[in-house]
C-alpha cells in the first residue's frame, strides 16, 4: 500500500501545471514611519507593533535627530514624543513643517499630557493627531491606516483616555 503525504488534504496525486508560468507577485511598497521617543523602551514596543503591522520604521531619540531623520528618510508618517530631550517635540514639528517636502506628512503627538490646552498647543505646532499614554496600540492603528489611507485627513483626533 503506498503511503500517503501526511500534508496532502485529498487521496488525490497533486497536479503540476507547467503550462503556467509562475510570476513574483508584485511587492507593495511599505509605508515608512519614524517613530520618536527618547524612552527606548516606548521606541520598541511601538516600533515592534509597527513592524507586525507591516510597517518599515526608523527612530530617533530627541528633537534634533527627529528632525534630521525625517527630512533624510521622508518617512510618510511620524509617531512624536512630545516631551524630549535637545528639542521638545512641539519644536521638532514645527522645524519640519518648515520644510516643503515635509509640510503635508502627517505628524502624531503621543505624550502623557492630556489636557484641553496643551492639546490645543500640538494642533497650533501643526500636528496631525494626538494619542495619549498609556499607548491604545489599537486606536494607535486606526489613526495611523485613516492618515495614511488616500486623502486621510490632516487633523483627527486620537486621544486616548486611560
Amino acid at each position: 500500500m503506498p503511503q500517503k503525504d501526511p500534508l496532502a488534504t485529498s487521496g488525490l496525486p497533486p497536479i503540476e501545471r507547467k503550462d503556467v508560468p509562475r510570476e513574483p507577485k508584485p511587492v507593495e511598497p511599505k509605508f515608512l514611519i519614524l517613530v520618536v521617543d527618547d524612552s527606548a523602551d516606548n521606541v520598541a514596543l511601538i516600533s515592534l507593533d509597527l513592524q507586525q503591522q507591516g510597517y518599515r520604521v526608523v527612530t530617533a531619540s530627541n528633537g534634533e535627530d527627529a528632525v534630521n531623520v525625517a527630512i533624510s528618510m521622508m518617512p510618510n508618517l511620524i509617531l512624536m514624543d512630545i516631551n524630549l530631550p535637545t528639542l521638545d517635540g512641539l519644536g521638532a514639528t514645527r522645524r519640519i513643517r518648515e520644510n516643503d517636502t515635509m509640510r503635508d506628512v502627517p505628524v502624531v503627538a503621543i505624550t502623557a499630557f492630556g489636557t484641553e490646552g496643551f492639546q490645543r498647543a500640538a494642533y497650533d505646532a501643526g500636528v496631525s493627531g494626538y494619542l495619549t499614554k498609556p499607548l491604545d496600540l489599537d486606536r494607535m492603528h486606526q489613526l495611523i491606516a485613516r492618515l495614511l489611507s488616500p486623502g486621510g485627513s490632516g487633523s483627527l483626533s486620537g486621544q486616548i483616555n486611560s
